[in-house]
């Protein structure tokens, strides 16, 4: 389990990092706005379309072979991501990170989802990995400011390459190998749909304010996008083995987790990138300074989340799901007015709020992901639920940074506060639907339907293939 936590580390350090060093960037690259919400989305928008198709290899071909292919492109990506020249070069190097990224979550958890066979145990051991997210959130702030200040913003991607090369030596020693008992078939025409999907709607909201938004190629990439989920839902219920197997979604709790995960990964996206460009922007802290004052949300993120895992494991989803909507929601609430002379003392209360919300969102969503489901598509199941994490990284960044965007007029430090406005507003409507969603979907009847989609994945025989007997 502390290797397979090696490379959740390192892939939320990851983000955290380079949420610190975006002025850094933008100044030193010459970057606009919409080129940084690229420098974190296409990382998150590659993540999110490979994932699935990551943990169905990982449960055909070796959980650990695929681990560890993904440890050597992570690290290789990371290494071309400090030499990148410009903004666009940085932007691809960083879809290359992310192709190594989607073979490291979701694989790591179907293994451990696999060593922590007992229901109770496995909801600590979640708990214990989404401490670690709290544990890289509360030292990428701090780390990736002190790397920037002193060294320049092309330090946060080496941080990476010392933990990557000890994760592929130690999985080689103690991790075993396993695969699942039937694992579904690469689906090719399911990949390409879901990632036009992800890239013309994600492309779209992004380029929106800057190219128009009745602009024919942002109309273009938004029918493009309804025309791929049409494809999707047409296409994925006729093939027997699909990448995006629909029948998970009848599950009301896997259904009501995915959206949570959209909802809750979001708001602390866009929460994140709005806060820095503020502190170093709009208030014109350092890079380190700007860490320091960050600290507070990740160290409440740490600490809450092992606590997180031990109430699902006692009392089930519902206490931290509501819980966490309502401390999302309120956090984001108190920089609703938020201007250049906010007081300090209000932003930490905000961060420390926000950051207990979410250390106690991300177990139960993990866990209710891979808990309604057999085993054996532990790899699939995991890896839908860290898609949708992405989803709603990719997703909160694109909305709100073009929201925050389009009301800027004129220089960042000028008119940034007053423009972020309707970007915490939309946060807080995050966490008032991840309110809702945790007392809908933990109930008796949602119970049901996970019982029900559990039951006919269990009893389902496997298809023998066209021509073997």
């Amino acid at each position: 389990m502390a290797i397979c936590c090696l490379s959740l580390f390192i892939v939320s350090l990851d983000n955290t990092i380079v949420n610190v060093a975006l002025p850094a960037i933008q100044r030193d690259l010459h970057a606009s706005v919409s080129g940084l919400q690229w420098t974190i989305d296409a990382y998150t928008l590659v993540l999110a379309s490979l994932l699935m198709l990551s943990g169905s290899t990982a449960d055909r071909v070796g959980r650990r072979r695929v681990f560890q292919i993904g440890l050597v492109i992570f690290g290789v990506g990371s290494l071309l991501c400090s030499l990148a020249p410009n903004i666009g070069t940085l932007v691809g190097f960083r879809a290359l990170q992310a192709i190594g990224g989607s073979m490291l979550n979701p694989v790591a958890m179907s293994i451990i989802t696999n060593v922590f066979t007992d229901r109770r145990q496995r909801a600590k051991a979640i708990g214990v990995w989404g401490g670690v997210v709290g544990i890289s959130f509360a030292l990428g702030p701090t780390v990736g400011g002190l790397l920037v200040q002193s060294i320049g913003w092309q330090s946060i991607f080496w941080i990476n390459i010392p933990v990557v090369v000890a994760a592929i030596v130690l999985t080689a020693v103690f991790v075993p190998e396993s695969r699942a008992a039937r694992s579904r078939r690469v689906d090719p025409v399911g990949q390409v749909l879901v990632f036009l999907t992800l890239a013309t709607l994600t492309y779209g909201i992004i380029e929106g304010p800057g190219r128009g938004w009745s602009s024919p190629e942002i109309l273009g990439c938004f029918l493009v996008a309804i025309a791929a989920v049409i494809g999707l839902l047409r296409y994925e219920p006729r093939r027997p083995e699909p990448l995006l197997d629909l029948r998970f979604f009848r599950s009301a709790p896997f259904s009501g987790a995915t959206i949570i995960a959209i909802c809750g990964f979001g708001g602390i996206g866009s929460f994140l990138f709005l806060n820095t460009l503020y502190l170093q922007d709009a208030r014109g802290y350092s890079a380190l300074d700007s860490g320091l004052l960050t600290l507070p949300l990740a160290l409440v993120m740490s600490l809450c989340a092992p606590l997180a895992g031990r109430l699902v494991s006692a009392r089930g989803a519902r206490l931290p799901l509501a819980a966490g909507g309502i401390a999302m929601a309120l956090g984001a609430g108190l920089l609703v007015n938020l201007t250049e002379r906010t007081p300090i003392a209000l932003l930490i209360a905000s961060y420390v709020i926000f950051g207990i919300g979410f250390g106690l969102l991300n177990p139960p969503i993990t866990n209710t992901a891979v808990s309604g489901m057999p085993v054996s598509q532990a790899g699939v199941a995991a890896a839908v639920a860290s898609t949708s994490r992405q989803v709603g990284q990719s997703l909160g960044i694109a909305v709100v940074g073009s929201v925050v965007t389009s009301a800027v007029h004129g220089p960042l430090r000028v008119g940034f506060a007053s423009a972020s406005h309707a970007g915490w507003l939309i946060i807080v409507g995050c966490g008032l639907v991840i309110l809702a969603l945790g007392f809908i979907t933990t109930g008796r009847w949602a119970r049901q339907t996970a019982a029900n989609v559990a039951a006919e994945f269990s009893t389902e025989s496997p298809k023998v293939p066209a021509g073997v007997r």
